[in-house]
C-alpha cells in the first residue's frame, strides 16, 4: 500500500467523528482499539458500539501530523470536545488498505492547565 492509501484510511477513521457516520471507516472485523483509562476493545460491532457512544461529544478534529512507517500511521490530532479540548495521538496499524488495530493517547486541556501552575 502506498503512503497515502494508509493516510486515506486514517482520515475515513477521522472523519467519523465530524460526519457522525461510520459506515465508510475500514475496521477489519478483527479491529483492536486501546485507549488509556478503558478497558481493551476488540471487534468491529464491540469498536463501533464504543464509538457510537462517543460521536455525539466531539465537535471538531484539528489534523496536526501523519506520520507513515510501515504499516503503521502516527497520526497528532486536537479533539474538540464538549467538555474542552483532548490532544491525541492515534498509533494505527493497517493492513491490506483496514485499519487493524488503535492505539490512542490523549490529554485533556485541563492537564496542560493545571501543569502551568
Amino acid at each position: 500500500m502506498s503512503r497515502e492509501q494508509k493516510v486515506a484510511a486514517v482520515e475515513a477513521y477521522l472523519d467519523c467523528f465530524l460526519t457522525k457516520d461510520l459506515s465508510k471507516v475500514p475496521f477489519a472485523e478483527d479491529v483492536i482499539f486501546e485507549g488509556p483509562r478503558m478497558p481493551k476493545l476488540t471487534g468491529r460491532p464491540t469498536v463501533f458500539g464504543f464509538l457510537t457512544h462517543i460521536l455525539p461529544m466531539v465537535k471538531g478534529i484539528q489534523l496536526k501530523q501523519h506520520i507513515v512507517e510501515g504499516d503503521y500511521v502516527a497520526t497528532v490530532f486536537d479533539m474538540e470536545t464538549v467538555n474542552g479540548v483532548d490532544h491525541v495521538c492515534d498509533r494505527i496499524h493497517i493492513v491490506d488498505g483496514q485499519i487493524k488495530a488503535i492505539q490512542a493517547f490523549y490529554y485533556p486541556d485541563e492537564i496542560r492547565a493545571g501543569q502551568a501552575s
